[in-house]
């Protein structure tokens, strides 16, 4: 972990996703996170069940956290995390918090997410206990409206480049055998394609 100012906790952006497979999008959205705010560093949270995506066919999740740990290998200010693969399923993003926060007691958590999620807090486990204790930086999504938790006091909109990339995407064009060189890193291919 990068080292904190003298007496400031460091802040560890927490960028959860089922990473269906990790791909560039996620990546370019971890690393500008990691160097273009006040976050020491961003770690990305291997969900293993999502529960507003119970049914969705997921690849093993040891497959999935071993492409993040491949894509993020060389990035110091990057970093997979599997916590969730020892907690209750499906994973609730409150008990995480929790089990990071005993785990890691001094330093301050902030959630990442899009915008496209934001509207979606109020029906999370615990969301007013989420809204009250932790910073959420919002990425907007091309046209998604946001909702009016944007104005929340511990809700910050911040832009970042977004690409429109998504796993199912990936997982479609492997499927029907397309390329999908550039959507992944070179070693997520390679993974993939074995």
């Amino acid at each position: 972990m990068m080292p904190a100012e003298s007496g400031v906790l460091p802040r560890i952006g927490l960028l959860f996703g089922s990473f269906n497979p990790v791909h560039i999008g996620h990546l370019i959205l971890a690393e500008h996170f990691a160097t273009r705010t006040d976050l020491a560093e961003v770690w990305l949270v291997v969900s293993p069940q999502n529960p507003f995506k119970v049914g969705t066919e997921l690849l093993p999740e040891a497959d999935r956290l071993r492409m993040v740990q491949l894509a993020i290998a060389e990035n110091p200010r990057l970093r997979a995390e599997d916590i969730e693969f020892g907690l209750p399923r499906p994973s609730y993003t409150s008990a995480t918090l929790d089990a990071l926060r005993a785990r890691h007691p001094s330093t301050e958590f902030v959630l990442l997410m899009g915008g496209d999620n934001l509207p979606g807090i109020p029906r999370w486990h615990q969301a007013e206990r989420l809204l009250a204790e932790y910073d959420i930086y919002v990425y907007p999504r091309p046209g998604t409206l946001l909702s009016d938790l944007d104005s929340f006091p511990r809700v910050q909109v911040m832009q970042a480049p977004l690409l429109d990339i998504s796993a199912t995407y990936i997982r479609e064009s492997l499927r029907l055998g397309r390329s999908i060189r550039y959507l992944v890193p070179a070693a997520v291919e390679a993974e993939l394609l074995k």
